[in-house]
């Protein structure tokens, strides 16, 4: 099976996964953490795949054709940058937190990400200054290789070894993100961890289906 097809089969089995976590929120905490880390796992499958296939073909996934062209736009190394995760979930939080903050005034807890406790932001700044600090490692990784790209083109020296060190650097990307996913997901409620990723899930769902659209109307308009 090409990635293609292989991503094509993972993408249709997310959205299955995530509808059961979106209809979640009446289940217990056990039965909601299993569907949490069921997602996780999701994750862990697709990048496991993707490692696999990138030890043959290290640059399609810098521009991937089974992405739209808004998809490869914001790809950093191959995929999403990790600190995005922290971004959304200040911004889910904040959202909550205001629309139920006179609730939380009169010390009424719900639970969600609206309701975090001052340890979970503690923690949560904490994990996200040490992403910053392994994106930064990782684009400095790549830079060096970039500035080596005219021994690539002029197929000089040993190409077959920098095609595995640009592998390797997208590996070492894409296990920083499955690391901050997990990580998040610890810090947080079976609720709030679910909730986070239901959010990460729509967003990405959202950017695909807009790139779609704009991709068709775009060939409507070269006919």
């Amino acid at each position: 099976m090409t990635f293609q097809r292989f991503y094509a089969a993972w993408f249709d089995q997310f959205r299955h996964t995530i509808h059961q976590l979106t209809n979640s929120a009446a289940a217990d905490d056990h039965h909601r953490l299993q569907l949490v880390h069921k997602t996780v796992d999701h994750y862990s499958g697709y990048y496991q795949a993707k490692s696999a296939a990138a030890k043959h073909d290290a640059l399609a996934f810098f521009a991937p054709p089974w992405t739209t062209a808004l998809e490869r736009s914001l790809l950093w190394i191959g995929g999403w940058r990790p600190t995005t995760a922290f971004h959304l979930l200040y911004t889910e939080s904040s959202i909550l937190f205001e629309s139920q903050v006179a609730d939380i005034l009169r010390g009424v807890h719900t639970g969600n990400l609206g309701d975090l406790s001052p340890a979970q932001f503690q923690r949560v700044s904490e994990l996200q200054c040490a992403t910053v600090g392994h994106e930064n490692d990782i684009s400095d990784e790549l830079s060096d290789w970039q500035d080596n790209a005219c021994d690539v083109v002029g197929m000089c020296g040993d190409i077959e070894s920098k095609m595995e060190r640009l592998a390797a650097i997208l590996d070492k990307a894409d296990q920083l993100r499955l690391k901050t996913i997990k990580s998040l997901v610890e810090l947080l409620t079976p609720q709030q961890a679910a909730e986070l990723l239901v959010a990460a899930a729509e967003l990405h769902f959202g950017i695909r289906a807009w790139g779609i659209q704009h991709d068709g109307n775009r060939r409507r308009r070269n006919i």
